[in-house]
């Protein structure tokens, strides 16, 4: 197996990059130069890019691609869709005549991970069946960011990273703290976020395990690699995990991870425990299909959106089949919803992700459990093995669109050959999803003007770790029930924090 390219194959490879670079690419770029270079100036950081680039141009990518072939017509359909949606046009498949009820107690927008845990819930706690909760999806049911991912249930952020992303956004917001005080506040938020993280974690499983869902459930943890210039930190995150008994978080040793995963690192590498792996899209629809088997839950695929209008004491959602009068709203739209609420303009921002899968590639790569490199992930689902990266913000009217960079998806296969050595890869499939995050990176869950329409988003690619104890909690706070724990405390996780920082009800300080 020949693994270094010749002069011939160099040169080919270097200007067929060149020549495939689109729009998404630079934008890409500009990501890496003001992330990977910290402490580096700019005309610094462009350096090293441009250097960086043409190595992998004239010499990663091409050694990579002497054994990886391309299907002639690559899917852009992620794996996880690609066998059929079982709830694909609901519910006109069965019913063409159906038609929007003109009144519900609850309109979701949206079906993916979010608009799947309300409707289970609701199914569950709402006593009187004549509380209607009405799901609607403007494609179909987990095709958007649900659909599109790595396939993993994660335990939410670790707490050493959710403090530094908030601590860092927190003297935009709060001046008047002292930076001790700031770094203190960005402590609560994390172990808040921490807390609610791991039991929704555990609710999946319970739930899972409980309904006997078939979405190839597997616990086995999430192993994340770290270079030699990341290990200080890897050390303090760990510490933080110990000081706040958060301790799903922790640290393995390069032989543990080469046993777990079958990657080869020379470093430790970050562990988070209790992170699973499932087939996505079979989650969501598996909770739908739940919930439609009782009487008050419904739901409308191919139905978009065009306004939520509060009209005195209800909402009118305006949608191109029709108009829906309802007491609640709930927003699962993650990110599309500045295009939906123009208020989250630069508050919730839509960033693309992207993956590729195919057949054959590395025999050592372990199945079932979540495996990160230091710029990408891989994973291994049944005979195909997935590769995927990406965190760049797009334009609000570019959410959702399909967009994938081929020279990111040759970057990662030198990823793969790097962590798991040469083999044998033929790309099948290769897609994008937009995920959104907010400025802190921290998930709003709650009530966002004041009466009762609401929203969950802004999870940051951490939909998993979030989403179905957050619908857990808003479904309870819409029944007006009490019975069970509260994980979103509005001084946290409101989402005035985005909106109207100045008077949000910040939590007080812990000494």
């Amino acid at each position: 197996m020949p693994t270094s390219a010749t002069l011939w194959m160099r040169v080919r490879s270097f200007f067929e990059l060149l020549c495939g670079l689109r729009k998404h690419d630079f934008r890409a770029a500009a990501t890496w130069i003001n992330t990977m270079y910290p402490g580096v100036s700019f005309v610094g950081r462009c350096c090293r890019f441009v250097r960086w680039s043409l190595w992998q141009m004239w010499y990663e990518i091409p050694n990579a691609l002497c054994t990886v072939t391309f299907a002639p017509k690559v899917s852009k359909t992620p794996i996880w869709l690609a066998d059929g949606n079982p709830l694909e046009n609901h519910p006109w498949a069965s019913h063409p005549d159906a038609v929007l009820p003109q009144f519900a107690e609850v309109v979701v927008i949206g079906a993916g991970f979010t608009g799947g845990a309300l409707a289970y819930h609701w199914s569950r706690r709402a006593a009187d069946p004549n509380l209607k909760m009405v799901v609607l999806e403007m494609g179909q049911a987990a095709s958007g960011s649900s659909g599109r991912n790595e396939g993993l249930v994660v335990m939410g952020r670790y707490c050493h990273m959710v403090q530094k992303t908030v601590s860092k956004h927190l003297p935009h917001v709060r001046p008047d703290l002292a930076e001790s005080e700031r770094e203190l506040l960005a402590l609560q938020f994390a172990v808040a976020y921490c807390q609610a993280a791991y039991r929704n974690g555990d609710l999946i499983e319970q739930t899972i395990r409980s309904e006997g869902f078939d979405c190839d459930y597997a616990r086995e943890g999430w192993v994340q690699a770290r270079d030699a210039d990341q290990q200080t930190a890897l050390a303090e995150s760990v510490r933080l995990a110990l000081d706040t008994g958060l301790t799903d978080w922790t640290s393995i040793t390069a032989e543990e991870v080469q046993r777990r995963t079958g990657m080869t690192v020379t470093h430790n590498a970050g562990f988070s425990i209790a992170a699973a792996s499932f087939h996505p899209a079979k989650w969501v629809w598996s909770l739908l299909k739940s919930a439609l088997r009782s009487q008050c839950v419904e739901l409308y695929s191919r139905t978009r959106v065009l306004k939520v209008e509060r009209v005195g004491e209800e909402y009118h959602v305006h949608t191109q089949l029709g108009v829906i009068r309802t007491r609640h709203v709930v927003n699962a739209t993650e990110s599309y919803t500045p295009l939906l609420h123009p208020q989250f303009h630069d508050r919730i921002l839509p960033t693309q992700t992207q993956a590729a899968s195919g057949t054959g590639g590395p025999t050592s790569i372990r199945p079932r459990v979540g495996i990160s490199g230091t710029r990408g992930f891989f994973g291994k689902h049944g005979d195909r093995v997935m590769v995927g990266s990406d965190s760049t913000r797009v334009p609000d009217r570019e959410a959702g669109r399909i967009q994938p960079s081929r020279f990111i998806t040759k970057f990662l296969l030198g990823e793969m050959q790097r962590y798991f050595g040469p083999s044998h890869y033929h790309v099948t499939h290769e897609w994008s999803g937009t995920v959104s995050y907010t400025p802190d990176e921290y998930p709003i869950v709650g009530v966002m003007d004041g009466h009762r329409q609401y929203i969950i988003g802004g999870m940051a690619g951490s939909g998993t770790g979030v989403s179905f104890n957050a619908g857990r909690c808003v479904v309870n706070r819409i029944l007006g029930l009490t019975d069970e724990p509260d994980d979103y405390p509005p001084e946290y996780f409101a989402p005035s924090r985005l909106l109207d920082s100045q008077h949000h009800n910040w939590p007080a300080l812990k000494k």
